[in-house]
């Protein structure tokens, strides 16, 4: 039983609880080895008092559960059966309370599982196992510089093919192309590329507009690798913008790096995005800051914690999450400035290295 499997029966044992299930993908993954997207199939890692864990997958996936986990006990079922009464079968009576990731459990799932075990109480677990993973270890952090290092070459190799007439949805492609190509997973979230007024929406979606001279162009996009995501966020200039557009990115780019040099073990999370909004604020575009400062980010691309000026929680040393102060205006369009940023006991390490002065492209 590795490491991380232990806490989940220290968990078991602290909540009183006769069993509990892990449904997420990735956290099966971060728990066992073992990753499938099971899609609407029943998957789960279960852990019942005094008993070892059980993975239970479909049998689709069975041969590659055994050879990615070292558990010994694995369960599978067929499209055929009822996964719910084949967990039964395995599970036993006696069971009271049961451990649930909440958010990710529907409410068929839940009803199910709430059938098969005859539990009469229900415990959510999410807190709680979102803080075993909020630091990061030192593996998790060599896999995170790689996703990193991946989705930097991907767009600093596709800026260049950046030039007025070319589309959105084009530049899309040629960087998601260039993230397989240097090995990634796929990307960690919908890549978004905008241009012109389009980079004031915060989730724009790419289209068919063309990229114009005199316009900013935002690109935010990210990977997988190793199961593990990066975020990067830049804006550039196609070719000459006004005295405003510049305005904006320098207001951004000193808010970015005023949040960073926040950062240090022990200080509310509030205080971070107080760091970065307080500049934009000073300089008239308070209310064009309309998003949170930042997030936390590992196997998932949003994670604890939840950087806004109401969390009060303490920054911790090994937490990774995002600096991604915006200003978003309509009908003129939009700066934000993304980095990773790792504490350490001094404070913030950017794990970013793609650099952040307005840059020129596309002429």
């Amino acid at each position: 039983m590795n490491d991380r499997i232990k806490k989940l029966y220290s968990l078991l044992e602290d909540e009183a609880l006769d069993v509990l299930f892990i449904t997420l993908p990735k956290l099966v993954y971060y728990f066992t080895g073992f990753y499938s997207d099971p899609h609407e199939r029943f998957m789960a890692l279960i852990c019942a008092k005094g008993e070892d864990p059980m993975l239970m997958v479909p049998v689709l996936d069975y041969e590659k559960a055994v050879r990615s986990t070292s558990l010994t006990r694995i369960v599978s079922h067929q499209d055929t059966d009822n996964p719910y009464e084949v967990l039964k079968r395995h599970l036993g009576n006696g069971i009271s309370r049961m451990g649930i990731q909440a958010e990710h459990m529907n409410v068929k799932r839940y009803l199910a599982l709430k059938e098969a075990t005859g539990a009469a109480e229900i415990v959510q677990l999410d807190d709680r196992i979102a803080d075993f993973r909020v630091i990061k270890s030192d593996q998790e952090i060599a896999s995170i510089r790689r996703a990193i290092q991946c989705i930097e070459e991907a767009v600093r190799d596709t800026v260049q093919l950046v030039k007025p007439g070319v589309t959105e949805v084009e530049l899309v492609a040629e960087l998601e192309y260039r993230m397989k190509r240097l090995g990634a997973e796929g990307p960690s979230f919908d890549t978004m590329v905008l241009t012109g007024e389009k980079t004031g929406l915060p989730h724009g979606i790419p289209g068919t507009d063309a990229v114009r001279e005199g316009e900013f162009l935002l690109i935010d996009a990210g990977v997988f690798m190793e199961g593990y995501a990066s975020d990067l966020t830049r804006t550039f200039a196609v070719g000459e913008v006004s005295p405003r557009h510049k305005e904006i990115y320098e207001t951004v780019l000193q808010a970015n790096r005023s949040m960073i040099e926040a950062v240090r073990p022990g200080v509310p999370f509030g205080s971070l995005d107080h760091a970065a909004r307080s500049v934009i604020e000073s300089k008239g575009y308070g209310e064009y800051f309309i998003t949170r400062a930042g997030h936390g980010f590992g196997l998932e691309i949003h994670e604890y914690p939840s950087i806004h000026g109401g969390n009060t929680d303490l920054v911790r040393q090994g937490m990774v999450f995002t600096a991604e102060p915006g200003i978003y205006m309509s009908g003129l369009g939009g700066v934000r400035i993304e980095d990773n940023v790792y504490v350490t006991q001094a404070g913030a390490e950017v794990l970013t290295t793609y650099p952040k002065e307005l840059t020129v492209i596309g002429v």
